[in-house]
């Protein structure tokens, strides 16, 4: 399948609980950035998508830029399709937000006080057994990998 870019990605404000904005990150091409202050463990935004098996993610996953997150061990979401915007949403080995995956539901939690105007990221946590893939976050306790060790 050839990589789906999502041309004009935007935030679905039925799915953020916060005003939230999508613009160029120093991670990776764009990043969503809190357009006001967020309290620390406070649901942010669900992560939405088409709800695919998991052959059907072997067949989406080859591409160069992708938007899936693992729900469980046979459903998996594809952001390119029905995305709330929580798919732009950066890796960093020092994230701001952490994901819950609740009754079938992938939501993302602030992990502390996010303030007016920061880059919103959450740690991919891709497998070790996956192939590596090289991390930007810039962060000082960056693995150098957006995989586990």
């Amino acid at each position: 399948m050839a990589t789906v870019l999502i041309r004009a990605p935007s935030i679905d404000p039925k799915y953020a609980c916060f005003k939230l904005s999508i613009r160029e990150s120093r991670i990776h091409r764009r990043g969503v950035y809190a357009e006001e202050h967020i309290p620390a463990r406070r649901k942010v935004i669900e992560y939405t998508g088409e709800r695919i098996s998991r052959r059907e993610t072997q067949r989406r996953g080859d591409g160069d830029i992708t938007y899936l997150f693992t729900l469980d061990d046979y459903w998996t979401l594809d952001g390119a399709f029905g995305g709330s915007g929580a798919e732009i949403i950066n890796h960093s080995c020092q994230p701001n937000l952490r994901s819950c995956v609740i009754r079938g539901h992938i939501l993302y939690i602030s992990k502390r006080a996010i303030p007016r105007g920061e880059e919103l990221t959450v740690d991919y946590c891709f497998a070790k057994e996956v192939e590596s893939v090289p991390c930007r976050c810039g962060s000082r306790n960056c693995r150098g990998t957006i995989n586990l060790k």
